[in-house]
């Protein structure tokens, strides 16, 4: 199998130098439309797809974006590792605007955002222990570091439902709780990945610290802003470093990310609803 790249992003990270052939590609799913058309091209010789999580404009909000398509949509054009990046709060002092995160672990506050491809019908359940790939991670790790980028490698994401940011007491209380960066996308990603056997990692952009920092006072998106687009091109450095890391013979992964649904599916065969199996003809077509 050969490995492909996918990246889901925001803002200034899909403007990438050295995109070969780059061409804007609808992708129809099942799952209804992609929160936009996909950037496709090669980079260092890697095929690479590149996906505006809430549309090019930010037109969509943490809740509207259509995580199932998204992740079906890049599974359906041939990805086998996907990097998301993001904008985030710190929850941790030493974690400042500006500083980039590796993400390896998510605690789930959102409340409506459809949280599985499966469900009656055909129900599956998949290991979320480690919802991030180690291996997929040390990579990003190292392209983040030769792009010389300020990382800090293992943090745990509140995955908030949103829109509006966390009053003073909620963020004490994910401090109190042990999450390190606070955010509204990176759960539900993380789900569906594992689901589509797609190896998974998340490299967040701290942009503010919150609300609970009383020296730095109340988040405001004009802030927010400034950050990401300081940090946007720092992003595409580390995207344009990790073809070169990536063998381009996809090795299995050795966490099992690529074979997450092997034991997963609970339902007979002969009890599965024909529906929701053709739905699922990109996701779980190494079993159905």
């Amino acid at each position: 199998m050969q490995t492909m790249l996918g990246i889901i992003g925001g803002s200034g990270v899909y403007q990438i130098d050295g995109l070969e052939s780059a061409a804007w590609t609808r992708v129809a799913t099942p799952w209804g439309q992609p929160s936009d058309e996909i950037l496709t091209g090669r980079l260092g010789g890697l095929p690479l797809a590149f996906l505006p999580r809430h549309g090019r404009g930010h037109v969509l909000d943490p809740a509207s974006v259509p995580y199932r398509a998204n992740i079906d949509a890049l599974k359906r054009l041939g990805c086998t590792d996907i990097l998301a990046v993001s904008a985030v709060g710190s929850l941790r002092e030493d974690f400042a605007p500006g500083d980039f995160v590796l993400v390896d672990q998510f605690i789930d506050r959102s409340t409506r955002r459809p949280p599985s491809f499966f469900g009656p019908g055909l129900v599956a359940h998949v290991s979320l222990a480690d919802p991030t790939c180690p291996r997929l991670g040390a990579l990003v790790a190292r392209a983040a570091r030769e792009a010389g980028l300020t990382l800090h490698a293992g943090a745990t994401y509140l995955s908030m439902e949103g829109p509006q940011f966390s009053t003073r007491a909620e963020s004490r209380m994910y401090r109190a709780w042990g999450a390190e960066v606070i955010g509204m996308t990176g759960m539900s990603e993380a789900r569906l990945a594992r689901e589509a056997e797609l190896c998974y990692a998340s490299l967040a952009m701290v942009t503010d610290y919150d609300c609970w920092h009383e020296s730095h006072g109340a988040v405001d998106v004009a802030g927010v802003v400034a950050v990401v687009q300081a940090n946007a091109a720092a992003a595409r450095g580390l995207v344009a470093r990790l073809p070169a890391l990536l063998d381009p013979d996809r090795p299995a992964c050795p966490q099992g990310c690529d074979h997450a649904l092997t034991h997963a599916l609970m339902t007979a065969p002969e009890r599965r609803d024909p529906g929701l199996v053709a739905k699922l003809d990109a996701i779980a077509a190494r079993l159905l």
